[in-house]
């Protein structure tokens, strides 16, 4: 079977690229699994504690945010257990947050791969993001064993915890697209990204409901799109009721016109990656 060849194109923004784009990855759909399975198992293989590390990091937090918001202060949870309550929000806030660290910093550290193979290069952030699906999947054993033991049922409402995170994902991979696309030419993007993301938790109701925020400033507020994913989230698992329609409804936009520019901007900066990485 002959090579396949691929012409190299100049840059070029344009909605073009997102169906040329999602064309040639569909023929490089094996490389995007085997990649993705890849990260999951190296992630692991070689730690004491393989899955557990999954588990740590929103556990640990959990801990903290319990001691500092449930013993040391208290922020109103409508009679809901602080763990159950603050643990629910961060397994939609951690997926967020480790795979936009993880995709801004993604093509960086594949430069000699980057560099000697051809391939669609928007591969490597996306096999971050499913890397943190299985990471959001494993953790979640934890907030099941904290319902159980506070006796706390799911109700029909759940289900729309699905199409929540969806959203959450999509909004997540087109915001990872344009991090690791800038982060190519900008290294200030990835020495940025902690204190950008530890800003972002507290503009986000993780550890406080979003009834806490006051309406005047709740315009502002509810510009940020994970508002309507993290309250959502916590709202259809754990209290049984509908979620912050306005807040999701905006995080729906936002995520939906994001791909897109995202993934275009993506695909501007992909001719010249591997000239400047």
């Amino acid at each position: 079977m002959p090579a396949r060849l691929k012409v190299i194109r100049p840059p070029s923004f344009s909605p073009v690229a997102i169906f040329s784009g999602l064309a040639e990855l569909r023929n490089y759909a094996d490389l995007l699994y085997t990649l993705s399975v890849h990260r999951v198992k190296v992630r692991y293989k070689q730690s004491s504690l393989g899955l557990a590390w999954a588990l740590l990091q929103p556990l640990a937090l959990m801990m903290i945010y319990t001691i500092i918001f449930s013993v040391l202060t208290k922020v109103p949870t409508s009679g809901t257990p602080y763990p159950v309550f603050v643990y629910c929000a961060l397994l939609p806030w951690t997926f967020f947050s480790t795979a936009i660290t993880n995709t801004a910093s993604g093509l960086v550290s594949h430069s000699q791969l980057i560099t000697k193979v051809y391939f669609p290069r928007e591969v490597i952030p996306l096999t971050y993001v499913f890397a943190a699906v299985f990471d959001f999947l494993v953790a979640s054993v934890i907030l099941v064993a904290l319902m159980l033991y506070y006796r706390i049922a799911l109700t029909p409402m759940a289900l729309l915890a699905l199409p929540i995170m969806l959203i959450g994902v999509i909004f997540t991979t087109g915001l990872g697209l344009l991090f690791s696309s800038l982060q190519v030419r900008f290294r200030d993007v990835g020495l940025a990204m902690p204190l950008l993301l530890q800003l972002w938790t507290y503009a986000t109701p993780v550890v406080y409901p979003l009834s806490s925020v006051p309406a005047r400033f709740r315009p502002v507020y509810d510009l940020n799109p994970l508002v309507g994913v993290v309250e959502g989230f916590r709202r259809v698992i754990v209290t049984g009721t509908a979620p912050d329609m306005p807040s999701l409804i905006r995080a729906l936009v936002v995520s939906l016109l994001l791909l897109p520019i995202g993934y275009m901007a993506f695909k501007q900066r992909e001719a010249t990656m591997a000239d400047i990485i």
